[in-house]
């Protein structure tokens, strides 16, 4: 955090003070799909976040979220999905008035977690080769480039670098749980 932005300071800690990571809800759909559509080029549709939660049994949706004036307010949010003994990180977002606290970084270790107490043993996602912003974040993790997916992204055709984490157990749940990814190099 930069010494010279005082006022910064304040609101990242308000922001960690009252942050609280949940269950994504179907009343939750239109505030999610508002951070997907500020954030992506290509977002989601509403209807797919409606899918993961009514009908996906192998994805793991949550939302973060701020009290404001006692008012919680959803700031971001993650889905996952369960394959085998693989989570691959389909979608991550946060609300672009709340970047740049650590809401993206406590959504991933919330999120991790989770996973590895169902036995998830690797996590992969795809990231565009241009957001070293997410790149950082995800090495800060432990996720490595393993490939690329030329031109994943259709509304530029820019490719995406696959990002993955192998060895998630224990060991990694007890680095997560002891705030390890803190103290990451960056």
């Amino acid at each position: 955090m930069s010494s010279s932005h005082p006022e910064r300071a304040a609101v990242d800690s308000d922001v960690i003070a009252s942050l609280r990571i949940r269950p994504m809800r179907l009343d939750d759909l239109r505030a999610v799909h508002e951070i997907d559509v500020l954030s992506f080029t290509l977002p989601w549709p509403e209807s797919s976040f409606r899918y993961e939660l009514q009908e996906n049994p192998r994805s793991i949706q949550r939302v973060a979220e701020v009290q404001q004036n006692r008012i919680w307010q959803i700031v971001g949010e993650i889905v996952v999905w369960l394959i085998m003994d693989e989570a691959h990180i389909a979608t991550i977002a946060v609300h672009p008035d709340f970047r740049g606290n650590v809401i993206a970084k406590l959504m991933l270790v919330d999120t991790l977690k989770i996973c590895i107490e169902k036995g998830i043993r690797t996590a992969t996602l795809e990231v565009r080769a241009s957001n070293l912003i997410a790149q950082k974040l995800y090495r800060r993790f432990g996720f490595q480039v393993v490939g690329t997916r030329p031109r994943y992204y259709k509304d530029n055709d820019e490719d995406a670098l696959i990002m993955t984490v192998d060895g998630l157990g224990e060991q990694t749940l007890k680095w997560l749980e002891a705030g390890g990814w803190q103290s990451s190099h960056e």
